[in-house]
């Protein structure tokens, strides 16, 4: 997989500088980074859905296996 270094990091800067012009170019990173932000607090809140059914699911296992062991 190749990587991305700081030379081409500065080339897509100079791009979209040139693209956008530097009046719009740091609204353009607000956005970004909002939309960036969005994302992952959308993934964590997904893992963390993830996580608590897994643990919902262990309760359950354990709670039928002591229910199996009383009868």
């Amino acid at each position: 997989m190749p990587t991305i270094g700081w030379f081409e990091i500065l080339i897509v800067v100079a791009i979209a500088i040139v693209v956008l012009g530097p009046k719009d170019f740091p609204l353009m990173l607000k956005k970004a980074g909002s939309w960036i932000g969005t994302a992952k607090r959308y993934i964590n809140d997904i893992q963390n859905e993830v996580s608590n059914i897994d643990i919902e699911d262990e309760k359950i296992e354990k709670v039928e296996k002591d229910n199996k062991k009383d009868e």
